[in-house]
């Protein structure tokens, strides 16, 4: 460690930008675990603060690529000021955009992509010795995990990535293409990062990937065990109050895993299950492999089993040939379905997918008065869902300082966020509030203490 050290003088201090998904912030814990453990790199703040500037992209979203080169562009006067200061670009725009990276922006001395992050302490000494710029972007299987370090509890919820890649192929997704296939991990290593993490201090534990219910993974019988298996055996660990895991695709949610919802204590009655559309015609053509009927089945029989679970969902509007038929389809679904929240965003054409090739047929301005006529419809449920809470004491998890001084953050086990007056010292705690208002996307509440 000297030795590397001598190696790497002068950086001392690391930055890191995420965009995402829950999967992104995930790999860039483990990226600052990573940095700290080889050469002690501590996290700051602000870029302008670092001497090694990293960006964890998503290429889901609109304008994802347009969004990196502008923060490169910052990152550049900040290089022009301090030359010796190393900026990489990671993620799936890394994996996406690889060496055009560099031909568009040459201040940047590092692109690599979501499977190749593990190499990062080798990539920033190679280029502190030989003043190169380096492009990772290959998939190897999964050798990622095994080249990370301990993992380290960041607060009294952690993540842990039991899978990476996706199989379907959805007609308008990137992820097959950025995150590779699906990989899962071994059920042992999953068990040994999530007791690190209990260990650390953590008391929830959030299963993640791209298709998470699809896990299939060697388990220690040396048979393949599925999500609903490896559930059940986190849930045993020592220490665990709250399970939960994000995404789901529809045509993976079994029964087993429907009922797991009752039978497993720690498993919180909170589930984000995207749909896109309500439209079959569009279901079939994004090559979603399930009709609404299925998804309504699914839905019922969670609710069968779960009856007070809270449901979230992304939608799509003014994908290519998109009717007004099928966005009112889409509607009726949503009214159905009922859900706690929702994710609603305007078709746009995602570079290397099939549905890029397509013509982008809804007009801009059809897609807006759609998308404003779904967000004003799920932002109606959130609110009555919010509403709803209002003289209810739940058990909210506190996780952090608030905003506001003397306010404590933390969420319900229905996924809401509560804020609260209470100390520091309840951060990891699980503790009764009753709740007085309800916001837009929060609540808040009293903290009812032992004595009330």
């Amino acid at each position: 460690m000297k030795q590397e050290s001598q190696k790497l003088q002068g950086l001392d201090r690391l930055f890191i930008k995420t965009y995402g998904c829950q999967m992104n912030e995930y790999d860039s814990g483990r990226m600052a675990d990573m940095m700290k453990q080889a050469y002690g790199l501590r996290l700051v703040a602000t870029p302008d603060q670092a001497d090694v500037v990293l960006m964890n992209t998503c290429s889901v979203r609109e304008k994802a690529e347009d969004k990196v080169y502008s923060e490169l562009g910052r990152y550049k006067k900040l290089k022009e000021k301090r030359p010796d200061m190393i900026i990489g670009v990671g993620g799936c725009v890394g994996q996406q955009e690889g060496e055009r990276i560099q031909k568009r922006a040459p201040y940047v001395d590092i692109v690599f992509g979501p499977q190749t992050y593990h190499r990062l302490p080798e990539m920033i000494k190679e280029i502190r010795r030989d003043r190169v710029c380096l492009t990772e972007i290959d998939m190897p299987e999964i050798e990622k995990f095994d080249h990370l370090p301990k993992a380290e509890s960041h607060g009294a919820a952690g993540c842990v990535t039991i899978m990476e890649g996706c199989d379907k192929f959805c007609t308008f997704c990137v992820v097959p293409y950025t995150r590779g296939a699906e990989i899962s991990r071994p059920v042992t290593d999953i068990l040994e990062e999530c007791r690190q993490l209990l260990a650390g201090g953590a008391v929830e534990i959030s299963l993640l990937g791209q298709n998470v219910n699809a896990y299939r993974g060697p388990g220690p019988d040396e048979e393949e065990w599925d999500f609903t298996m490896l559930l059940y055996a986190v849930a045993e660990l020592p220490g665990l109050k709250r399970l939960r895991f994000s995404t789901s695709h529809p045509m993976e949610m079994t029964s087993e895993l429907c009922i797991a919802f009752a039978e497993i204590p720690q498993l919180m009655p909170y589930l984000h299950l995207p749909v896109q559309s309500g439209s079959d015609h569009l279901l079939k053509v994004m090559h979603r492999s399930h009709d609404r009927e299925t998804y309504f089945r699914i839905i019922d029989e969670l609710r069968q089993h779960c009856p007070d679970i809270a449901l979230s969902s992304d939608f799509i509007v003014g994908y290519p040939g998109e009717t007004d038929e099928d966005f009112e389809a889409t509607l009726d679904l949503v009214r159905r379905v009922n859900y706690g929240s929702a994710f609603c965003f305007k078709y746009s054409p995602r570079p290397g997918t099939p549905a890029s090739k397509v013509e982008d047929s809804v007009p801009e301005a059809v897609k807006d008065i759609r998308l404003q006529q779904l967000l004003t419809l799920t932002r109606e449920q959130t609110r009555e869902a919010m509403q709803a809470q209002i003289g209810k004491t739940v058990e909210v998890l506190v996780e952090k300082e608030s905003r506001d001084a003397g306010d404590m953050a933390g969420r319900t086990a229905d996924f809401k966020i509560v804020h609260f007056k209470g100390q520091k010292r309840l951060i990891g705690q699980i503790m009764p509030v009753r709740i007085t208002e309800a916001y837009g996307q929060s609540l808040r509440g009293e903290l009812i203490l032992a004595s009330d």
